[in-house]
């Protein structure tokens, strides 16, 4: 049953008290119609609880801003821009990056530029910017709750080369302070064929902030270069903005708990209010965390993935790149929750 402002709402009162659930929750259809990203289109989501999100139609049905109770939970850059302006080469994706709440990296490449059989690949790879199509919205009741989804297929393919179909649902509640994507990628072509998978979840101030912290169960936490070992004591806590920062990024192992899943989050004890990551460990067995505290550039990204950031060529060498073979299908299972208040604190385990 919804809990919403303070009490639980059967069905039938909801109905009596309301002309359209529209007016308490629901899914409204956009188009951007100004600036870089005109024409962009978008899903925003509403759920009743203060809790907001963004879909972008247009960019993998990637989540844009969201936020609760008016607090932005997302790190935002004004570099957002259609796929029509993707630069695939080098590090050109940063040029349409505009962080959010989720991006999606992959569908054969995650991490820095690289060269492997032959191929070029850019920073994180093409799917960000491919355009979702047959996309579906669902706002129904499933007994004692209503349901609202959006589901959508993005499609990588190219000539000669791999032919991956992802299909992603965005699912959750009313009333509810989380949502839950699942997603679906098949090999529809013929060739067994790379797959590299990260999710990009960017958080930006209030969640980060000099009163926050990341709490997670790691089996092991690595840094990548020698600027991230020089902050590796401190790479749970975060400072103030500083310019000239220099990234720092750290590859966790993390602890599963009793039913295959991880979680990572970030908590403002000032603020009593954060957010947390959850994912199934079968297969994101890394965690890459990107901890950013440049002047104007803050932001932590909690990164679930299937490959640790060692180059596609060097995988493959080894025998580590995973391959997807044709027909095989792989799910991927990522969660966001909002955490606010005392009680959210004490209660948090990292190991759920």
């Amino acid at each position: 049953m919804p809990q919403l402002f303070g009490r639980a709402y059967a069905r039938g009162d909801l109905q009596r008290l309301t002309s359209t659930l529209s007016q308490v929750a629901g899914v409204r259809m956009l188009e951007r119609a100004d600036g870089k990203a005109r024409g962009l289109r978008q899903a925003d989501v509403y759920t009743g609880s203060g809790f907001r999100f963004e879909v972008l139609l247009d960019r993998a049905m990637d989540i844009g801003a969201a936020e609760f109770g008016g607090r932005p939970l997302a790190w935002l850059h004004p570099a957002l821009g259609p796929p029509a302006q993707f630069e695939p080469q080098g590090r050109g994706w940063l040029r349409t990056f505009g962080g959010g709440l989720i991006t999606t990296c992959g569908l054969t490449h995650i991490g820095q530029p690289d060269s492997d059989a032959g191929e070029e690949f850019g920073l994180h790879g093409r799917i960000s910017h491919i355009p979702a199509d047959h996309v579906q919205v669902s706002e129904a009741w499933s007994g004692d709750e209503y349901v609202i989804s959006i589901s959508g297929q993005m499609r990588q393919a190219v000539l000669f080369g791999e032919n991956l179909l992802l299909t992603r649902t965005i699912s959750t509640q009313l009333g509810a302070n989380q949502f839950t994507l699942k997603d679906v990628v098949r090999n529809e072509g013929y060739r067994s064929t790379p797959h590299m998978m990260l999710y990009h979840c960017n958080f930006g101030f209030p969640v980060v902030s000099p009163d926050s912290a990341l709490l997670i169960e790691d089996e092991s936490v690595e840094a990548r270069d020698e600027a991230a070992r020089q902050g590796l004591s401190e790479h749970t806590q975060f400072g103030q903005p500083m310019p000239d920062f220099a990234e720092q990024v750290y590859i966790h192992r993390p602890q599963a708990s009793a039913d295959g899943f991880a979680r990572a989050t970030i908590f403002n004890r000032a603020l009593n209010f954060g957010a947390s990551v959850r994912y199934r460990l079968r297969e994101l067995p890394y965690l890459w965390q990107w901890k950013m505290m440049g002047a104007g550039e803050y932001v932590c990204g909690l990164e679930p993935t299937n490959h640790p950031p060692t180059p596609h060529s060097q995988l493959r060498a080894q025998g580590n790149l995973r391959m997807i073979e044709p027909s095989e299908e792989i799910e991927y299972w990522v969660e966001i929750d909002v955490l606010e208040g005392e009680d959210e604190y004490s209660s948090i385990d990292v190991s759920r």
